[in-house]
């Protein structure tokens, strides 16, 4: 619509012009008789005229009479006197030209006008696009890139990991293709499939697959692209948008991260921007009941926290089919290495089984950093091919950041650290049901670990029982507990430990109900933080208090007593197997690291009690 009113305004200006010029000509033709300089010497001589005005290269003047056409006023152009003479002489015709200089007076006015129009339009462009206004004519566009299938490039071969989620959106792939066999029973496609899940896992790369498969236009934008700084705009695009998929249909319109604009209405603080975000909301709702789903046309969105999305948005009618894209399991994470690893050039002892066993709670695009990370660092060291240590190399830097060997620790932090490490790795390998302990070290890593311990979990887990938790506490205290048995102090290195461990405590007292006194309750209302915080066992956040400050010391109470009964059962553990801990810390000082290999066997814990209660 503005391009069609930017070309009509154009069109005025030189239809103007060109009246303009039309009525200055035919005034002209009305008025003066142009003629040859030879005519008005002859009338010059006859008398004929009254008064003349003379320019530096024309004449103009008035007849005493008319001339036979009934004008009296005359126009000629200048001829040289002395030329003029010769000429009339031999009784020749003679007129002067001018050269006209219309064009170039019109250009002189219009060029440099048109000059600084451009230049205004293109600084205001610039700056428009760094505040995020947008285009200065593109204000109610929409910003969707179009994908046709050549485009795309991808299908659901390159898609791996999440099998259940491809074989729901195969069937949007068949209603697109087939809508008469699809729809003989009455079934209608569905308008708007949801797909949610943590980021990495493939959600978009799921969506350009389906436009692949199908091979109709894909339309893509991001939900933040839809509200900016103009009121309306935001409506006015998801408008452009669904208008552009209806004259495109079939075809398939993808609204990555729809959070941005889909957040519940009434959660934002008051102001225009909550406005406007609510109205861009309204319009999306209104489109998706306008549009008729046999013309063909899904709506493919994308979401990792669903859990603030608008209640209206996610009702049967608007997005009728909810997608869960997971974080893959072993299965899947071999499946997705397959698709990475092949563009590699992999050692004979690569082994995607084994890399699976290592990666659980890897995401796809964390396992695509992996090999791409991997490859780095077999290209560092000059190798032939990526070999099976640096993969686990890469895991190592991926999981517990960059080695700082710059980072020197005096003689008595080393052996702090060391003992701190072994503790951890002991009590793990003494507890059962703990994961298989991997590697220790004292190099530092990442922003603020002076070591590290890495366990490798031996199978996916989804759910834990007391006792594992209580033991998964001791492993976490176990550095602290190695620190106070040795050195009979504390030091801030196990600061995290303490916090992971009071956060598993509180956890299970305030929501999984294991505390015998508190009874089969739950005292903290959690805000989701979906497949996140809550797949990796961590708590999400609390809204606030729902108890009374005499329950409240109970809670605390109870995650007391669970945390003095881990670190007195890693203490147990320690003093047992006190030799071996002097042992494996002196060797740690001496190597740096030593792997799951390197150190002794134990045997397992004998059976302890739940902990005790702190008064």
């Amino acid at each position: 619509m503005e391009r069609k009113e930017q070309f009509n305004f154009w069109y005025f200006v030189i239809a103007f012009l060109a009246v303009l010029l039309l009525q200055h000509w035919l005034a002209g033709l009305q008025q003066v008789e142009t003629i040859p300089y030879s005519k008005f010497q002859e009338l010059l001589r006859e008398g004929r005229v009254a008064e003349i005005s003379i320019a530096e290269d024309h004449i103009r003047g008035r007849l005493h009479s008319p001339l036979p056409d009934g004008r009296d006023q005359i126009y000629t152009v200048r001829v040289d006197s002395d030329l003029a003479r010769d000429l009339e002489t031999y009784g020749i015709t003679y007129t002067g030209v001018v050269k006209n200089t219309f064009l170039a007076n019109l250009l002189s006015w219009t060029v440099p006008v048109l000059i600084f129009v451009v230049a205004w339009l293109y600084i205001f462009r610039r700056m428009a696009e760094k505040q995020g206004m947008g285009g200065f004519l593109s204000i109610g566009r929409s910003k969707a890139k179009i994908y046709m299938e050549k485009e795309v490039g991808v299908t659901f071969d390159d898609v791996a990991g999440v099998d259940d989620a491809k074989e729901e959106l195969r069937e949007i792939v068949r209603f697109l293709q087939e809508p008469e066999t699809w729809g003989r029973l009455g079934a209608r496609i569905p308008k708007g499939v949801l797909l949610v899940g943590p980021p990495g896992c493939g959600k978009t790369l799921l969506a350009r697959a389906v436009a692949g498969e199908a091979g109709v236009p894909f339309f893509s934008i991001s939900g933040s692209e839809f509200v900016e700084m103009f009121v309306g705009v935001g409506a006015a695009r998801v408008r452009d948008l669904f208008e552009q998929a209806r004259k495109s249909a079939p075809c398939i319109i993808f609204i990555d991260e729809l959070d941005a604009l889909g957040r519940a209405r009434g959660l934002s603080p008051a102001g225009g921007g909550s406005d406007e975000k609510e109205q861009t909301l309204n319009q999306l709702l209104a489109e998706l009941d306008g549009f008729d789903p046999s013309a063909g046309v899904v709506l493919l969105s994308a979401t990792n926290r669903p859990e603030i999305l608008d209640t209206a948005l996610l009702r049967p009618g608007r997005f009728d089919r909810q997608i869960l894209v997971d974080r893959p399991d072993k299965r899947g994470r071999v499946a997705i290495l397959g698709v990475h690893l092949h563009s590699v050039r992999l050692g004979p002892d690569i082994d995607a089984e084994k890399i699976a066993e290592l990666t659980a709670g890897f995401s796809g695009a964390d396992l695509a950093n992996l090999v791409n990370e991997s490859a780095i660092l077999a290209t560092r060291r000059g190798g032939e091919a990526v070999t099976m240590d640096d993969v686990v190399r890469a895991i190592e830097r991926i999981v517990a950041g960059l080695e700082k060997k710059n980072r020197l620790l005096n003689p008595r932090e080393r052996e702090v650290v060391a003992f701190h490490e072994t503790g951890h790795a002991l009590v793990a390998m003494a507890l059962p049901g703990s994961d298989e302990v991997q590697k220790i070290s004292i190099i530092p890593r990442g922003i603020g670990a002076l070591g590290y311990t890495i366990q490798r979990p031996t199978e996916d887990r989804y759910l834990m029982t007391r006792a594992e938790l209580e033991n998964k506490m001791a492993v976490l205290l176990g550095g602290r507990a190695a620190e106070m048995l040795v050195f009979d102090e504390l030091s801030t290195g196990a600061a995290d430990d303490l916090n992971r461990a009071t956060e598993v405590a509180r956890s299970m007292v305030m929501r999984y109900g294991m505390d015998a006194t508190l009874g089969q309750a739950v005292y903290a209302e959690d805000m989701p933080q979906f497949l996140d915080n809550l797949q990796r066992g961590l708590p999400g956040l609390t809204r606030g208090a729902t108890h009374s400050q005499e329950t409240a010391r109970e809670i605390d109470c109870a995650v007391r007593g669970l945390l003095d009964g881990a670190f007195d059962k890693a203490t147990r553990i320690l003093q047992r197997h006190r030799k071996v801990l002097d042992q494996t810390a002196r060797r740690l000082l001496e190597q740096e690291t030593l792997s799951g290999d390197d150190l002794p066997k134990l045997p397992p814990a004998p059976e302890t009690g739940a902990g005790h209660r702190a008064a």
